[in-house]
C-alpha cells in the first residue's frame, strides 16, 4: 500500500539525481582521438557488428566541444601530449577518459622518450582498458563500466560530500549477464568452487 499503487499507470518516479545520471550514460558522445593500432579496435567498435549505437554513441564527434567522452587509442608521443590536453580542455563538463590499450595506460613497449608513459601524466583517467590491442568486446565492456560509474555520480557538492567514500561496484559484463550463474575465471579449476 504504497504511493506507487495510487498513482496512475505510466508514471515513473525517480530522483533527479539518477535521471540526469540516466541520461548522461545513454547519451555518451566520444571524441575522435585514435593514434595508433587501437583507433582500428575503436572504429571496429563503432560499425555494424558491434553496434555502439545501442548504448547511444553511435557518432564518434569530430569536435571536443559536442564530445563527453574521450576515448585516447593508442601511444600518445611528447608532441601529441599538449593537444591532447587542449582537446580534454575544451571538452564542457562533465566528461570522462578511457585509456584504451597498454600503449595509452602506460607506454607499452615504448619505454623511450618519445612516448608519454602513460595518459594519466597529461589529463585525468576513469577507466583503463588493457590490452595489445583491446578486442572490440572489451571496450564495450568497458564502456558499460564507464556507465555504471556515470549512474553513481553524485549531482552537486553537497551530494558529492555525503557519497565521499563509496566506490562503485564494478562487475565484469561476463558475470554480471550471466543469468544467475557463476561463471569462473579461466584456468580455475572447479575443485576450488565454495
Amino acid at each position: 500500500m504504497g504511493l506507487e499503487e495510487k498513482l496512475p499507470s505510466g508514471i515513473l518516479l525517480t530522483s533527479v539525481e539518477k535521471l540526469v545520471n540516466w541520461t548522461r550514460k545513454a547519451s555518451l558522445w566520444p571524441a575522435t582521438f585514435g593514434l595508433a593500432c587501437c583507433a582500428i579496435e575503436m572504429m571496429t567498435t563503432g560499425a555494424p557488428r558491434y553496434d555502439l549505437g545501442r548504448f547511444g554513441m553511435e557518432v564518434f564527434r569530430a569536435s571536443p566541444r559536442q564530445a563527453d567522452l574521450m576515448i585516447v587509442a593508442g601511444r600518445v608521443s611528447q608532441k601529441m601530449a599538449p593537444v591532447l590536453r587542449q582537446i580534454y580542455d575544451q571538452m564542457p563538463e562533465p566528461k570522462w577518459v578511457l585509456s584504451m590499450g597498454v600503449c595509452a595506460s602506460s607506454g607499452g613497449m615504448f619505454n623511450n622518450y618519445a612516448i608519454v608513459q602513460g595518459v594519466d601524466h597529461v589529463v585525468p583517467v576513469d577507466m583503463y582498458l588493457p590490452g595489445c590491442p583491446p578486442r572490440p568486446e572489451m571496450l564495450i565492456d568497458a564502456i558499460l563500466k564507464l556507465h555504471a560509474k556515470i549512474m553513481d555520480e553524485p549531482l552537486g557538492p553537497v551530494r558529492a560530500a555525503e557519497k565521499a567514500g563509496q566506490r562503485t561496484d564494478l562487475v565484469a559484463s561476463s558475470v554480471k549477464y550471466s543469468r544467475g550463474k557463476r561463471t569462473l575465471p579461466i584456468g580455475v579449476p572447479e575443485a576450488n568452487q565454495r
